[in-house]
């Protein structure tokens, strides 16, 4: 892991920090910035989105596909923990705290505003950092890159309508249009990008190995894009964080839960299931950790910048590396337990 990869808690914090001293120091800047919109899509913030997003769909090589057959049970677990069991077990943790735990603190509609950024990060599953993951617990890359591949293209299909029903049983309106817009701008164009990027370079350097410079020269401005945009939403939240200092930690506690939780479900079910431990500890990261990017990305399209979704989602990019880290060390102390 880079600095940047391996302190991104840090930097995510500190960005937390310069967006609300902004949004306290220059509180009519923030708000020409937060003015800066086309349809409900924040300009400033979509192009740093993408900044996110693009390097991370270059790398992912559709084409690996077609070894799925050959180890089939690390695939199956990531599937059915992805999108049978993550999504609503995030939802009724969120309903279980913001509705009842919480009743007396958050009220109502801010209850439904997290209950919505918390449903978007349980139907939103990792991509690009779960190679982070399986590369620290000796993970195979090969078929790491399958798992990747396969929930992509599963989630352009199913995260609209997952996520609409979610929040409908939640009874919040979804407006169908601005949810599969938001899909089709931060999932379906970013990975066609990615893909004919990826051709692009390959037919021109004629070695796969081009891609990895490639992605690795924009690195930096996904991870630039990110904490700009780390900035801005907490800039446009300043009011509300500073007199609500708490509210953070009431946020994170079922993400935290969520984390364990799952982590525990999926890494289990292929220990039962006699998978190896370089596949099985790939899948339950999978199924863990959040593509927080594009999270954050539906939030701000669905409810707007300054949104309690909007909020939520951020704290689980502060969350995502310590505990995803933590699940490391948990998964490389357990290895002997698995099948070679």
């Amino acid at each position: 892991m880079g600095i940047f990869e391996r302190f991104l808690s840090v930097w995510v914090a500190l960005a937390i920090l310069a967006g609300i001293g902004l949004g306290l120091v220059a509180p009519d800047a923030v708000g020409v910035l937060a003015g800066w919109q086309v349809a409900s899509v924040n300009l400033v913030v979509a192009v740093l989105i993408w900044a996110m997003i693009y390097p991370m769909m270059v790398a992912v090589d559709f084409g690996a596909i077609r070894d799925v057959g050959k180890k089939p049970k690390g695939l199956i677990v990531t599937l059915a923990v992805n999108w049978l069991i993550k999504p609503f077990t995030m939802a009724a943790l969120a309903v279980l705290f913001f509705d009842h735990i919480y009743a007396g603190l958050i009220s109502a509609e801010d209850a439904d505003q997290y209950i919505a950024g918390l449903v978007l990060l349980g139907a939103a599953p990792c991509t690009a950092m779960v190679f982070v993951w399986s590369q620290l617990t000796r993970g195979d890359p090969a078929y790491t890159l399958v798992q990747v591949s396969v929930n992509d293209l599963v989630m352009v299909v199913l995260f609209a309508p997952i996520v609409a029903l979610l929040l409908g049983v939640t009874d919040i309106v979804v407006p169908w249009e601005t949810l599969l817009l938001s899909v089709l701008l931060y999932v379906v164009i970013p990975l066609g990008a990615g893909w004919i990027t990826r051709r692009s370079i390959i037919a021109r350097a004629h070695d796969a190995a081009a891609v990895d410079s490639f992605t690795a020269r924009l690195k930096p401005w996904s991870i630039i894009g990110l904490l700009a945009t780390v900035v801005l939403l907490f800039a446009f939240q300043a009011g509300t964080i500073v007199s609500q200092p708490m509210l953070i930690v009431l946020i994170a506690i079922p993400i935290v839960l969520q984390s364990y939780g799952i982590f525990a479900l999926a890494y289990g079910a292929a220990w039962a299931w006699r998978v190896p431990h370089a596949v099985a500890a790939p899948c339950a990261m999978i199924g863990t950790s959040n593509f927080f990017e594009l999270a954050v990305a539906v939030a701000i399209g669905l409810f707007g910048l300054t949104s309690g979704a909007a909020r939520a989602t951020v704290v689980g990019v502060l969350v995502e590396v310590p505990v995803m880290l933590s699940l490391v060390a948990i998964a490389n102390r357990t290895r002997e337990r698995f099948p070679a």
